[in-house]
This record gives structure tokens, C-alpha cells and sequence, in this order.
């Protein structure tokens, strides 16, 4: 294997402005490289701008800054450890997600609502759970009972364990080892997995490697100062938390069926993300990943000493690198993700073939295509509770035109933690008073409500789930395929779990009929029908044209829609609605109609016709409607959707504002079961309301046959953003940042970029797609600046641009940092220096062309 790409670098910021770091004046993005004070600074100078009458508590501040209101809220104790990212409210209102200073004592907002000026109350959220509002009286009358498990029970259950026995060769080579992308060059992560092998076994076996989320990292006494490589590793009376161990169940079960398990810690990115990474600490655990691989493929070689003589003995020639899973959880699915991208871009990448995010966050909505994946929710999750990891499917769905099949799996009753032993109560080994991360009385997800899955029979239900994913993706064992390809046969030992799933068929055994995403016609409608599309939720920082799908109210109970912390404004998964009133007396149904393209219309080598459906947020009452195939001479077969799939059934409510989640749901109508239609000549599919009233979210209309695919590392270009360092200016202007191609495409690509504004109010926020057209590997992407004439509070300010949602490309460094110096001096001790005299931070000329660097 040939080594990773050299890491990027930033230029060191030092003097006043890491003082600004470690005193979390930064906005949107901690300097990667700044190096953190050892002595808290003292505070910076307000803005000569704020007004004398900015408001204040015994906890917060508002100050006027330029191009908008900094709110800055001083926590208590430190922020809780939590997968979620961090957001302010403002009178219950949330204004942004929150910037994390350097010690997590306090968190930053910068907002161009004039109305936090009138703040009588500032207080922490998290963004999954912001903008949750009150849920409607109306939706917590739904029944929280949630129905029994459907679908057929496999003969063969992947919870069993296999035929080998399981031995240990777990690794610790220190705390500090390796530096990792996306963090400051003085942060070294641990080398430290555990590792399950198969005995008796022979020859390489195919590898899949775990990654953990975001946990406390250290019990006891918190460092001082608690900022850098001084808040890991764990010092004096403190004890490591193992969260790498909390997985056994899972790998000694896939280690059983032959596979070799290596289970990796990830606690000194942990310690360090919120604070110092730009990406909340994405590329760090890819890299991290790619690191043990490394690792790995010099100990499958007999090349990696350091391991010592049993550990490199129980390794040598016993790893199968061209055939790798990925699973991870929490913000370690986001890190899985990362790492495959990361993987792709490498000359000679290792074989990852399989990814399974679990509970994950995503805050900037890459796409993952060319490789099986099956997302995995927990209806009850406390922690990412907008279940965000949702975008990782629909946003990979038509990236490119590939092959595999992806699923998304909602698994009700379960919550964020207890798929990990280390953060269930009772079965840590480390005891830090692990609980329910869903804290909130609830009927339905409370944590002693008869809904909710015990520990054992979440872990039971993750187990086979996951292991069915790799054993039926990396082995080819296809009798697991009807867990994820929408049939949602069942795992025996899953027991009484209740499990959703969506899925796509891999393209090269799909024939897309429609995806109902506006991007292609042939949509009718008759009766007393409205039909329109939607994408997003509306109240994003930059608006679009589109329809939103809900309120951004709504967020916590939206999946699909919920915005991207590091991309708000991105389009979110548009879909059709169709809403319809009972009709009079003899008047024609309400109904849709959807033209079968030529390509399309020969079904008769195809198994079934599949569509994604929903009801609409607010829909109550029970709403059912008929799925009819219709052939060119007009014949026509119809079944109730009800029929065949639970889909149009509301899920379950309870009392929490969290819920009740929307989330669309894969119907199948099995083409064996039509009758009296030429499935040669279908010309039609058509949707008629079989409910008085109703309205429902419709997505991706297709037939396809059961197949899973082949997958592996992308060969897609890979879109990232550079950095650039501007003056500020006397007024409004704008700066340019590079966003390029690693190489040219034969066909457009397109992207969304997004930047996000600061802590200091410098750059203003903007969003827009870049398009490249063939051949194209730059492009300028233009951020505004709110330029003044009067001194700041720190010589420059740090912002995000963030690159998501690609089409016909992946991601790389999908974050770039835009500098902004202050060019009319820093008012420090109340006299004004001249921002040219901070040495590392000299006033830069024009611009110029950046795509010409």
C-alpha cells in the first residue's frame, strides 16, 4: 500500500490572535494550527461598534460586531461530551450552531438577528434538538404503541455465532503516535485497538475495523489548564474511558463467521474536536482509521516490530486487506465515511467495500457512492436526535449512476448509547454513572416504557443487523439480503425489535421509472388533488426558492429535511406531496399519474416496483391510497398501499417534542402478484387516494431485481476547498476561495458551498452551487466582507467554507478557512497597535486570481 497524502497545513497563528483562539473569539472555525496559551488572556476589547446598552446577565453578553450580534454564553462547568453539535438559544429561540472555546467553558454565536439584543435568557442546546418547538396536541394523540414486527423471519439468524472460536491480539502502542488531519500538528492521537481474529482459520481473513463516537475520554479531575494536548491523554488521578471496548458482541460474533475485527480508540480526537478542529473532527477520524490500516498492512507483512513478538505473530499474513468494512458510531460513522473518502483519493487505496454508520452524525453532508452502505437509526436516540444520518443515504442516492445497494434502517425503540457496552449503565468496565441518553419522561421512549428495547435486546438487534450487513456484502452470504433491501424479513435473535428500512438497488439492477424530485416530467395529476415538490426545511441562513418540506420547528422530527450543522442552507432531499380532499359525489378520484419512460417499460424481467412514501408532517388521521401498474392497452392492477407495506402509517408520537419522526419507508409490490397486465408495456404507475383526505411525501419511483451490487473505492474526482488570508477593507467587498478538482471530468459536476459566519462578524454568509463544467478543475468561490474603518478586538478572524452534496464527485478537504486580518489596527489594554505589528500576521496585498496559485 502506498502512504496517505501529505497532511495540510495552515499557517501558525500566534501573539494576540492565538490568544483570540484560547479565548474562543474565532467564530466559526478554531485555527487548526494555533497553539493554545498555558494562562487564560485577558479578555479581548469589545468592538468600538457595540452600543452602550448591549444586554447582559449574570452569564452572557451580546456586543454589536461587525456585520451582525456576537452572543457568548459562560457555562458553569464544561460542556458535556456529546456526539450532537452545540447550538445557543436566545429567549428559546435558537440563533446558531455555537463555537466551543478552547476550554469549554463558554460558547459563541454570531447572528445578524437584531432581536438578541432584547435577550432577557441565553441557555445551551444541542442542534438535534433546537428548533424541536412544542409538538401539536394533535400529533401526541397518536397511539404510541408501535405495531408488531412484519415481515418473514430468516431461516438463518446472523446474531448466531459461527463455527471458530474468537482469540485476542488487541495493540497499545502509546498515547501520543500519530498526528492526524484537521487538528494542530502538537495533537497526537493514541495507537491503541482491540483486535478479535478467528481461530483456527486460515489464510487472510477480510477485515472490518470499528470506530467509536464522541464520550467522555477521561474520569476524574479535569486538567488546568483544560485546553490542547493537555486535555489528553488522562493525567494524575484520572482514568481512561474505554470506549473501544464497548463492542464485543458484534465482533466476536463477525470474528466467528471468519472475519478479523480490530476495534479502535478514539479518545484524544475526542478530547480535542469541538475546540480545535474546523470539521468538528471528521478528517481526524478518518485519518485515524487509515492509520491503523496502515498499521495493519505492515503486520499482515511482517513488518510492524513495534507491535511486539505475539501481536505481529497472531497478524503476519492473516489480514485481507482488499476486502475491508467500515462501521462507525455516532460521530465515528461520520468518521467511517470520512475514511473511506480519505481512502479513495489514495494512489494505491486499501479495499473498502462495506460502510455501516450507526447513530451518526453528519455535519456537512458528504455523499458516499460506489460503496454498499447501510445507515442505521435508533428512534429513540437522546443524542443525535434529528437522526441527521439520514442525509448519508439520500444524498448518495444519485451521486453517480453506480452499483450497489445502500439502505437505511430505522430501528424504533432504541437509543444512541447501548449499542456500546462502555455507555450502558451496569456493563461498563470503566463505571463514569453512565444513563439513558434519552432523558426526557416519554410514553413511548422513556427509558422503563415497555417500547423501549432493554440493553441486551438493543445490542441483540445491533448485532445481527450489522454483522447480516458485512456477512452479506464482504462474504456474499445473500440470504441476508431481504433484511436491507426493503423486504424487511427479519433476524430471529432481533426479537421483538420493530425495524424500518429504505433501500435503493444497485443501479446495474435498477431502472429508475421516476424520482419525483422535479429534475425529470412526466407527473399528472386528476381530482381533487395538489401536487408540488419540496426540499429542506424553511428559516435557512440563505434562503432558496424551493418549497420547504416543514417548519423549521420541525427539525428534531424531520430526518430528511433537518439541516446540516456545517452546511444550513444545502438543499435537502426534495420529494414529491401529493394532498388531496375528499371529492363530491361522482366526481373523478384524486390521483397521480406517473409516465413510465421507454427505458423504463419492459418490466418483465424485473421482481418488484418500489416506492419511498411518507404521510406529511401534521398528517393525522389514517391515510391510505391505491398503487396501480397500468399497460399501454390501458389494462390496469391495483393493491392498497396498506396492504403491502406499513409506510403510510404514522409512526409513533408519545409526548416528546422530539417526536414523532417523518421518515419515508420503502413500499414493494412484488411484480409476480400483478395480474392481467402486459408487464412488457408498462406505461404508467399511478397513485390514487383510497382515504376521504390525506397528504404524503413520495420519492423515487424504480423496479429493480435483488442484487447487492459491487462496490469499492470511488474513482470520482474529488472536490476541496482551499484557504485564503484577506484584509478586512473599509466596506462591503468580497474574497475569493479556491475550490478545485483533483482532476477534470468528462461530464458536470456540482457542488454546494457555504460559508458560515465568524465569531467577529468579519465574512458574511453565503450559499451557492458551483458547477464545473467538463474539463474544469477551478473555481472561485466569492464570500462577502463586511469591511470597516474603525479597530477590532483581535487581528484577524477565522471562517468555514464548507463543500457538500456533490454530484458526479466526492469530497475531499471539504473545508476551507478563510482569514480575515484586520487592517485598522487591535484596540488592546484600550489603546489601538497596529495589526501589522502582530509578527505572524503581516497585512496581505490584493487577492488576485486564486485559482492561478
Amino acid at each position: 500500500m502506498t502512504p496517505p497524502r501529505p497532511r495540510r497545513t495552515r499557517p501558525a497563528v500566534s501573539g494576540l490572535l492565538a490568544g483570540a483562539v484560547a479565548a474562543g473569539l474565532l467564530g466559526a472555525v478554531p485555527p487548526a494550527v494555533a497553539q493554545p496559551s498555558t494562562t487564560q488572556p485577558s479578555p479581548a476589547q469589545p468592538s468600538t461598534t457595540q452600543p452602550s446598552d448591549a444586554p447582559a446577565g449574570e452569564d452572557f453578553a451580546v456586543e454589536e460586531v461587525a456585520g451582525g450580534y456576537r452572543v457568548e454564553l459562560q457555562l458553569d462547568e464544561p460542556l458535556e461530551v456529546r456526539s450532537d453539535a452545540p447550538v445557543l438559544e436566545v429567549d428559546g429561540e435558537p440563533v446558531g450552531v455555537a463555537v466551543e472555546s478552547a476550554d469549554g467553558r463558554s460558547l459563541s454565536v454570531v447572528t445578524p438577528d437584531a432581536a438578541v439584543l432584547d435577550a432577557d435568557r441565553v441557555s445551551a442546546a444541542w442542534a438535534g434538538e433546537a428548533d424541536a418547538g412544542t409538538a401539536r396536541a394533535a400529533l401526541r394523540a397518536r397511539a404510541a404503541a408501535v405495531g408488531p414486527a412484519r415481515g418473514p423471519v430468516l431461516g438463518e439468524d446472523p446474531g448466531t455465532r459461527g463455527r471458530y472460536g474468537v482469540r485476542r491480539a488487541d495493540y497499545d502502542l502509546g498515547d501520543q503516535v500519530w498526528g492526524l488531519e484537521g487538528l494542530p500538528a502538537d495533537i497526537r492521537s493514541e495507537a491503541r485497538a482491540a483486535v478479535y481474529l478467528p481461530a483456527g482459520a486460515r489464510g487472510e481473513r477480510p477485515v472490518v475495523v470499528i470506530q467509536h463516537g464522541r464520550h467522555s475520554y477521561c474520569l476524574g479531575p479535569r486538567p488546568v489548564p483544560d485546553v490542547g494536548p493537555a486535555r489528553y491523554p488522562c493525567a494524575g488521578e484520572q482514568q481512561e474511558i474505554p470506549s473501544y471496548l464497548g463492542y464485543d458482541e458484534l465482533a466476536e460474533n463477525l470474528a466467528s463467521h471468519g472475519y478479523a475485527v480490530v476495534s479502535v480508540s478514539t479518545n484524544a480526537v475526542n478530547a480535542n474536536d469541538n475546540q480545535l478542529a474546523p470539521d468538528l473532527g471528521a478528517q481526524a477520524r478518518g485519518d485515524l482509521v487509515l492509520h491503523h490500516l496502515d498499521l495493519l498492512a505492515r503486520a499482515d507483512a511482517g513488518e510492524a516490530p513495534e507491535l511486539g513478538g505475539r501481536q505481529s505473530a497472531a497478524l503476519r499474513g492473516r489480514l485481507d486487506l482488499d476486502h475491508v468494512g467500515l462501521m462507525g458510531h455516532s460521530r465515528g460513522g461520520e468518521g467511517v465515511v470520512e475514511a473511506a473518502l480519505m481512502n479513495a483519493a489514495r494512489p494505491d487505496p486499501y479495499g473498502v467495500e462495506a460502510v455501516l454508520p450507526l447513530a451518526p452524525v453528519d455535519f456537512a453532508r458528504p455523499a458516499l457512492p460506489d460503496v454498499p452502505m447501510a445507515v442505521v437509526l435508533p428512534y429513540c436516540d437522546g443524542d443525535v436526535s434529528n437522526l441527521q444520518g439520514q442525509h448519508f443515504f439520500d444524498d448518495s442516492r444519485y451521486t453517480t449512476d453506480d452499483d450497489v445497494l445502500r439502505s437505511s434502517l430505522l430501528v424504533m425503540g432504541a437509543n444512541h448509547n447501548w449499542f456500546n457496552t462502555e455507555w450502558t449503565p451496569g456493563t461498563a468496565l470503566v463505571d463514569t454513572g453512565a444513563r439513558d441518553d434519552w432523558r426526557a419522561a416519554d410514553p413511548l421512549c422513556g427509558t422503563e416504557e415497555p417500547e423501549r428495547l432493554t440493553p441486551a435486546e438493543q445490542r441483540a438487534v445491533g448485532t445481527a443487523y450489522m454483522s447480516a450487513f458485512f456477512r452479506m456484502v464482504m462474504g456474499g452470504e445473500e440470504q441476508f439480503q431481504p433484511m436491507f433491501d426493503g423486504t424487511a424479513a427479519r433476524a430471529a435473535s432481533a426479537g421483538r425489535a420493530v425495524v424500518h428500512p429504505q433501500a435503493q438497488a444497485p443501479g446495474g439492477s435498477r431502472v429508475d421509472v421516476n424520482p419525483l424530485d422535479g429534475s425529470v416530467g412526466g407527473v399528472r395529476s386528476s381530482g381533487s388533488v395538489t401536487v408540488g415538490y419540496c426540499q429542506g426545511l424553511d428559516g435557512r441562513p440563505v434562503p432558496t426558492l424551493a418549497t420547504p418540506c416543514a417548519p423549521a420547528s420541525a427539525s428534531s422530527r424531520m430526518p430528511h429535511w433537518t439541516p446540516a450543522s456545517r452546511a444550513p442552507s444545502a438543499p435537502a432531499t426534495t420529494v414529491l406531496t401529493m394532498a388531496w380532499q375528499e371529492a363530491p359525489e361522482g366526481a373523478a378520484p384524486a390521483q397521480l399519474r406517473v409516465d413510465v419512460p421507454a427505458a423504463a417499460r419492459d418490466m418483465s424481467g424485473q421482481e418488484v416496483i418500489t416506492v419511498r412514501a411518507a404521510p406529511t408532517e401534521g398528517q393525522v388521521a389514517p391515510v391510505d391510497a391505491q398503487l396501480s401498474i397500468v399497460d399501454g392497452r390501458g389494462r390496469e392492477d391495483s393493491v392498497l398501499m396498506s396492504q403491502v407495506s406499513d409506510a403510510l402509517a404514522p409512526l409513533p408520537a408519545g409526548t416528546s417534542s422530539l417526536l414523532p419522526k417523518t421518515v419515508l419507508r420503502t413500499v414493494e409490490l412484488p411484480l409476480s402478484a400483478v395480474r392481467g397486465v402486459d408487464l412488457r408495456d408498462v406505461r404508467q404507475v399511478r397513485l390514487t387516494a383510497a382515504s376521504p383526505t390525506g397528504s404524503l411525501y413520495l420519492s423515487d419511483v424504480a423496479v429493480s431485481t435483488a442484487a447487492v451490487g459491487a462496490g469499492g473505492p470511488t474513482d470520482l474526482p474529488q472536490v476541496s476547498v482551499g484557504d485564503a488570508v484577506v484584509a478586512e477593507g473599509d466596506g462591503p467587498g468580497s474574497a475569493d476561495v479556491a475550490v478545485r478538482l483533483s482532476a477534470a471530468s468528462e461530464v458536470p459536476v456540482s457542488v454546494r458551498l457555504e460559508s458560515l459566519a465568524g465569531g467577529l462578524g468579519g465574512a458574511g454568509r453565503e450559499a451557492a452551487e458551483v458547477v464545473f463544467a467538463p474539463g474544469e478543475t477551478c473555481l472561485p468561490f466569492a464570500v462577502p466582507l463586511v469591511g470597516d474603518d474603525v479597530p477590532g478586538a483581535v487581528p484577524a478572524a477565522t471562517y468555514s467554507v464548507t463543500a457538500s452534496v456533490p454530484v458526479e464527485a466526492v469530497t475531499g478537504d471539504a473545508f476551507g478557512v478563510l482569514t480575515v486580518v484586520e487592517d485598522d489596527g487591535v484596540v488592546v489594554d484600550g489603546s489601538v497597535v497596529d495589526s501589522g505589528e502582530a509578527p505572524s500576521l503581516p497585512l496581505p496585498g490584493p487577492q488576485g486570481d486564486v485559482c492561478a496559485a
